[in-house]
This record gives structure tokens, sequence and C-alpha cells, in this order.
């Protein structure tokens, strides 16, 4: 039965397993809220959250070094997800940050360092398409 549903996909691009030291601050007072990335991709990335509290929307400044060349990128963020860990996967509280003002060609650079990084593996299942898949059975 599960073979005709289609399955939707939100993402630009594959988020990818890596972890990279970061500093994330909080626009509206300077709070650093977070010192340690994972789960990157040229659009966002999750950061592990302690113990404060943050809303959606709030915005961020973020500064990360990803590559083997040791280049540092700078950007402004909002918060899009707050994860508080309660799924049995999850490994604590974390924060999905959508970048904001990166550049063209700071993405490139991000995407060319996380080529040959595996992708993060989903902790959910994919959601389904309830429009496309209804679109699929009329034109069948």
């Amino acid at each position: 039965m599960d073979e005709f549903l289609v399955r939707a996909s939100g993402r630009h691009t594959i988020r990818r397993a890596v972890e990279v030291s970061c500093c994330v601050v909080r626009q509206s007072d300077g709070k650093i809220i977070g010192r340690r990335g994972f789960d990157l991709s040229p659009y966002g990335m999750r950061v592990e959250l302690k113990d404060i509290d943050v809303e959606l929307g709030d915005r961020f400044f973020v500064c990360f070094r990803t590559t083997p060349f040791g280049i540092w990128f700078y950007t402004d963020a909002h918060a899009t997800r707050v994860l508080h860990g309660r799924r049995p996967k999850e490994e604590g509280r974390a924060l999905g940050l959508k970048f904001g003002s990166l550049s063209a060609v700071s993405r490139l650079c991000i995407r060319g360092a996380l080529r040959r990084v595996p992708p993060h593996l989903p902790q959910r299942d994919q959601r389904i398409d309830y429009a496309a898949t209804i679109g699929q059975i009329l034109a069948a």
C-alpha cells in the first residue's frame, strides 16, 4: 500500500553529518547560545543547545569553520526549529538555524567542503505529499 504514496522533500540540499566548532550569539542580548554545530548544509545548521530558552524566529550571529583550509564563515541566521530532545534518537536539546546573509561563494565553498562527508541519517519517516499522491492516482 505504501508504494504509491509520494514522499515530500522540503530541503534545498542534503544535510551532512559533520561536527563543527562555532559561536552562535543571539542578536537581541548578545548571549552565546551555542558552541557546537552539527548537521551542516550550505543553507543552515543544527546547534547544540544547553540551558538557554530560544524562540522560533530569534535572530543570531553565527561564525564557524568547516573547510580544510581553515576558512571562517560569518553570517546572520534565524531559528527555524527547536528540538527538545524528547525523541528516542535525539541527543539532547538543539536549535535549527537557517543562514541569512551568507554569500553564494561561501555556500559553494561549504558545499565543496562537505562533498565527501556522509549525509545525516533521518530520524523520522519522510512526510507524505498527499496532493501529489492524488495527482498520481488520477493520472493512472
